[in-house]
């Protein structure tokens, strides 16, 4: 049973219910010692809930906090799909502009029957033919010039342009468009060559200035080697055997960093490239339900389910996950995980309810979490 904390009033007796329940959750799955997790969760304007458990870096043991910078992996792709929902109100593509309009030299004729719409809801049939073996390496080598050496190096540090080489002659779909739903990433990073043609500018100049400052998001930004992050978390996975590599160790032995340079197919950014903080991305949300960014409109556009995804009573709209349970209100959420990040963020916008969870490791079972906070807020009566 939850002890109560003595509060005076129901409503803050709801919060410190919830806070106790929430701690006992997360400090049992991060100890202070480990990598962890940044936890916050938002009901109306009130921030209830902002802890951070754990180590944003084993190196330094800078412990981590609302203000640790992590990459929050997937959880990026809403924001290429806003930049294309915002270029289409502004007039300078439409949601039903086809691939071949963008990229002429994709030779099959298929290309001419994707649109935007298609590779925002993971609906477009194109393949991930990314080479990830030697014997896929061989085969893409056969075919196209590159600057890399061999897969492992492609896998770890190619970005957009060299990951999505493999449309140039891609002769099959998997499906065709718009019939089935099939998560991928190298749709996502067609966007970012999309809004660069669409605006004549580089696109990490083009979302600062139209998306992540109309939103107050003056730190956030997507990652390129060298550059400096401030609060910048590393991410770290079990370690286990030899240290062929010569990753970074924890102390202990027990962690290995797994992030730029360790984890495969880290490099691009329309996917998957941002790094945040757990406050900006509140101020994110809250500009995207005041519709500081793109319109109303638009943002119901974007969160109307398109397509049924393998993840029971769940859809895909432009970018974001939509939760339809016939116990619980509507969710509008997305995951990510690269290298040894695993990230949540979610929304029950009918009831007001905004909630975050950044890790910097993956051995945790977020679905179960995440299941277990929902469990929580159902019992105060808060969804």
């Amino acid at each position: 049973m939850t002890q109560l904390c003595g509060c005076k009033n129901k409503q803050a007796d709801d919060v410190c219910q919830v806070s106790n329940q929430l701690d006992s959750l997360f400090s049992e799955l991060f100890k202070a010692d480990e990598p962890g997790a940044a936890v916050v969760v938002v009901r109306g304007d009130s921030v209830v809930y902002n802890k951070g458990f754990g180590l944003a870096r084993m190196d330094t043991l800078v412990p981590i906090s609302d203000r640790t910078t992590f990459n929050i992996c997937s959880v990026s792709k809403q924001f290429s799909a806003v930049a294309l929902c915002l270029l289409a109100e502004q007039g300078k593509l439409s949601l039903d502009d086809t691939v071949s309009k963008f990229f002429p030299e994709f030779e099959a004729e298929f290309f001419s029957r994707i649109t935007l719409r298609h590779l925002m809801s993971h609906t477009s049939g194109i393949p991930d033919a990314r080479p990830r073996n030697d014997k896929a390496w061989k085969e893409y080598t056969a075919k196209y010039k590159t600057a890399f050496d061999n897969v492992h190096d492609f896998k770890r540090f190619a970005a957009e342009d060299e990951t999505t080489r493999f449309m140039l002659k891609l002769d099959q779909l998997d499906f065709e468009p718009g019939t089935q739903y099939d998560y991928q990433n190298p749709t996502f990073q067609l966007m970012l060559m999309i809004v660069e043609k669409a605006t004549g500018e580089q696109f990490d100049e083009w979302m600062h200035r139209n998306i992540f400052l109309p939103a107050g998001m003056e730190q956030t930004c997507y990652y390129e080697p060298g550059k400096n992050i401030p609060n910048m978390a590393h991410a770290y996975v079990p370690a286990e055997g030899e240290n062929k590599y010569g990753y970074f160790r924890s102390e202990d032995g027990r962690w290995e960093e797994c992030d730029y340079g360790e984890a495969t197919f880290f490099g691009t950014k329309a996917d998957g490239g941002i790094y945040t903080t757990p406050l900006e991305f509140l101020k994110w949300d809250k500009a995207l339900y005041s519709d500081k960014v793109m319109s109303q409109a638009m943002r119901n556009e974007a969160h109307t389910p398109r397509i049924a995804t393998d993840i029971p009573e769940t859809d895909y709209g432009y970018g974001w996950f939509i939760e339809h349970r016939t116990d619980r209100p509507r969710k509008i959420y997305h995951t990510g995980d690269n290298g040894g990040f695993l990230i949540f963020e979610g929304r029950f916008p009918e009831k007001d309810l905004f909630y975050l969870v950044f890790a910097n490791r993956p051995d945790w079972n977020r679905t179960e979490t995440v299941e277990k906070m929902d469990q929580i807020f159902a019992a105060q009566g808060w969804i």
